[in-house]
């Protein structure tokens, strides 16, 4: 969506990614259009395209709270979390008060992946999943919550991802494409929470752009519960390292600005102590 303004002059694009001092209709109406055919056509499209290969059902639910250990429904909160920060976002530029941008905006990624969760009731494969709508409301608490408190993200909920064997040994269930892998290897993902140290104690010389961040992650799934007939050690895995808030540094282009916004989500490599069953690990990157 961002490529074409990059023919623009620096001039027209800053314009253009520019938040409206006041209620912008047309940007608006344009963001409400967009966002409700986009997420019709995504819902569309999987149920045709996705849950057309899986046998339908009665809507039932199901509890899958021990499947990943866990890491899913991390990965469903940092959805929500995501979602519902650009949502606001995009009505912010619009123009919109900030009490409409949190009830509208940062509830995008709840709305969204709660109709997806309804999908998956009627779907034989999966089941309704309170434990994913939980995280779903905790990923949109986390965001709304901090803008109601300090009005900023002091903490951020990042994501970070490397490759790993395990996909090779199970492929249907983990990826056989890296890009497959990226969204369905468990074993390579891990979610970080990022602290801006300067945004906690405002009168300390931390600077600006420097987080610290916790991390969580596991190894040795090859599916979503443990299977004894497989090999495989499973273990969750806690990280703590350093971190670069983007959002901190501040150019005079605001498309800098946003696209610094937008790689925000993923955590920047640093060196890192990993903690396991297995005891201590120190990573000299770690992404």
């Amino acid at each position: 969506m961002l490529l074409p303004f990059l023919v623009c002059s620096q001039p027209k694009i800053d314009t253009f990614f520019t938040a409206s001092d006041t209620l912008n209709k047309s940007r608006r109406n344009t963001v409400l259009i967009s966002e409700a055919a986009i997420s019709t056509a995504t819902i569309v499209g999987l149920s045709q395209l996705w849950y057309a290969d899986y046998e339908q059902s009665k809507f039932h639910t199901t509890n899958d709270n021990k499947e990943w250990l866990q890491l899913d429904k991390v990965g469903h909160a940092f959805t929500s979390y995501q979602m519902g920060k650009y949502g606001a976002q995009l009505l912010n530029w619009s123009g919109v008060k900030k009490n409409e941008q949190l009830i509208y905006g940062g509830t995008l990624g709840f709305t969204f992946l709660s109709a997806i969760e309804v999908l998956d009731g009627f779907s034989q494969e999966w089941g309704f999943s309170w434990g994913d709508i939980l995280a779903n409301a905790a990923g949109t608490g986390l965001f709304v919550g901090q803008e109601l408190l300090w009005d900023e993200q002091r903490i951020s909920l990042k994501y970070s991802f490397h490759h790993t064997n395990y996909a090779n040994q199970n492929p249907n269930k983990l990826g056989k494409t890296y890009i497959e892998q990226f969204l369905k290897d468990y074993n390579g993902q891990t979610y970080w929470l990022s602290f801006n140290l300067h945004s906690f104690f405002k009168k300390s010389e931390f600077p600006r752009w420097l987080n610290l961040a916790l991390g969580y992650g596991g190894e040795g799934m090859l599916s979503g519960v443990e299977n004894t007939n497989l090999i495989t050690d499973r273990y969750r895995q806690f990280y703590i390292s350093f971190d670069v808030d983007l959002n901190a540094i501040r150019t005079k282009s605001k498309f800098l600005n946003t696209l610094f916004d937008v790689f925000n989500m993923v955590k920047i490599p640093f060196p890192t102590l990993e903690f396991n069953k297995n005891g201590g690990v120190f990573h000299l990157f770690y992404y």
